[in-house]
């Protein structure tokens, strides 16, 4: 398990002297893309999309409601014990194959001949819904922080100025347009900001956890944090070990994203190395840092029900009623507050900026192999060598599935579930094909787990199997329209369509990745 020497496995070709680059063109593909990004680039993708102060803030409160301290302190720590998993398996079949396809281009090779077509098909269009489900929950999820702000700065839920649906997907259109905007710089600048975001997301954590607690006059017990285990909620569920599943929830949903390593390959220098190095580094400080948010916030938690209560300042917004009532209650008023919310409003931010530019390098491989409507569309780079036209289809298709918000959020909350289920359901095809028809024939780089490949792939491919059920059971009885769990309808109906598409039309021409050189390239 570990590094093994480069050139004995995958041998370096002539005269390239990037080890990615050589391996990428033994794959198949040229370089079109601008390869530049150093392994601490890489790495602030993934980091920057997973964003703990991202997906902890937007989820707290389903961690309070089910489980509270219990299943968010040492539910974080089985979420990420497992994630962990996977991401290892991940990272060793990216030192084999760092292509921006990644995932789906994984599947074709590992599958086999016979099943290429058909195992690259499904895990792209998984992979792919997922990513743009992943923007639209992000960039949703700050627009909605953005209308607390606005809230608490106008003088809380008694009075306060509280925007419309109309105006929070308005908010959110302009965020996209932001990110589209962004996407369309060159990747060095790209690079920068997301380094940038990185920082800012270390430095947010460690902040927040010291301040917050310090600030707050009252504060929670170590027992409170380490052993309160709350049962009460408005969903009918009162078994112990149904609550603290349905609290994982919020941990699993925060460790996703970090693929993102593995689409930013063909732009990576020594991809083969940096990719892996990439995902597992982003996984496991995450991990540390998101546990230390966690503890700081939650030893600021003293009254659970006034928190989750839509009558509150915030109006039921966790997080933002933390830190408002801590400044308020300490100094008079709530400013402090709602500027550590802003802290957390620039992480969002930039996750979402990292998703979209994540987004746009799965649609240009995944088009470059002709499998996307319209694909030599999407597949042009500018003469920077960005994929600019995938980046605004990224952003267009996000803006549009959060357009079910105005109709109905159990909709959109349907729509979002593909983010975390879809997306670890992509995740795990190409490492159950690892460990079955690959298991072996399986090449790998110079990034691998020895002895270990195997069993910890299959840890991986049974941790999502077990969070693809778990996820999908009701999250409140009685079961009527307004409380049924979509998530299987959601992700059930991703998979009709997808086989459908493939058994009417996509059998007859998508033949898998397409190598697009020559001998003379």
């Amino acid at each position: 398990m570990g590094w093994q020497n480069e050139e004995a496995v995958l041998p370096v070709q002539n005269g390239f002297e990037d080890s990615g680059q050589s391996r990428l063109n033994e794959l198949g593909y040229k370089q079109e893309l601008n390869r530049d990004l150093s392994v601490l680039s890489n790495f602030a993708f993934s980091f920057s999309i997973i964003s703990v102060l991202t997906g902890i803030t937007t989820l707290y409160n389903t961690g309070l409601t089910f489980g509270g301290p219990v299943a968010m302190t040492f539910g974080w720590f089985v979420a990420g014990l497992f994630t962990m998993s996977v991401g290892l398996s991940m990272a060793e079949i990216c030192s084999s194959y760092p292509t921006s396809g990644g995932l789906y281009y994984w599947s074709a090779r590992l599958s086999g001949v016979d099943w290429a077509p058909f195992a690259s098909w499904m895990t792209g269009w998984f992979n792919i819904v997922g990513q743009w489900a992943v923007t639209t929950s992000v960039d949703f999820s700050l627009a909605q922080l953005l209308q607390v702000i606005i809230l608490l700065s106008t003088g809380g839920n008694n009075g306060g100025y509280h925007a419309s649906k109309y105006v929070v997907i308005c908010f959110h259109g302009g965020i996209l347009l932001l990110h589209a905007l962004l996407n369309s710089l060159s990747i060095h600048w790209l690079s920068l900001f997301g380094q940038f975001a990185a920082a800012w997301n270390v430095l947010g954590v460690f902040v927040l956890m010291i301040l917050i607690p310090t600030v707050a006059p009252q504060k929670a017990s170590a027992s409170f944090v380490f052993t309160h285990f709350n049962t009460e909620n408005d969903a009918g569920i009162h078994n112990k070990l149904y609550i603290f599943v349905l609290g994982l929830l919020m941990s699993q949903y925060t460790l996703t994203g970090y693929d993102a390593s593995a689409h930013m390959t063909e732009e990576t220098k020594n991809a083969d190395r940096n990719g892996p190095k990439g995902i597992i580094s982003a996984i496991g400080i995450s991990i540390i840092v998101g546990w230390g948010y966690l503890l700081g916030i939650t030893f600021a938690v003293t009254n659970i029900p006034y928190l989750l209560s839509s009558e509150n300042d915030a109006g039921g917004y966790a997080i933002a009623e933390v830190f408002y009532q801590a400044f308020k209650n300490r100094y008079g008023n709530g400013v402090g507050g709602i500027i550590c919310l802003g802290i957390i409003a620039v992480a969002i931010f930039f996750c979402g900026m990292s998703s979209v530019t994540s987004n746009s390098r799965m649609a240009y491989a995944f088009s470059r192999d002709g499998a996307m409507p319209f694909s030599p569309l999407w597949h042009k780079v500018n003469k920077q060598d960005v994929p600019v036209n995938a980046v605004w289809l990224s952003v267009f298709i996000s803006f549009c599935m959060a357009l079910t918000s105005l109709g109905s959020l159990v909709a959109f909350q349907a729509m979002v579930s593909i983010a975390t289920i879809g997306l670890y359901i992509a995740y795990a095809l190409p490492i159950f094909f690892r460990v079955t028809l690959a298991r072996k024939s399986f090449v790998p780089g110079p990034f691998n787990l020895g002895r270990y490949g195997v069993l910890i792939g299959w840890i991986a491919v049974l941790w999502v199997a077990t969070i693809t059920i778990l996820f999908s059971l009701p999250v409140a009885y009685p079961i009527t329209k307004d409380t049924l769990n979509y998530t299987p309808v959601a992700v059930g109906g991703l998979f009709v369509i997808t086989v459908s598409w493939w058994v009417l039309s996509a059998r007859h021409w998508f033949r898998g990745p397409i190598t697009n050189i020559d001998s003379s390239d």
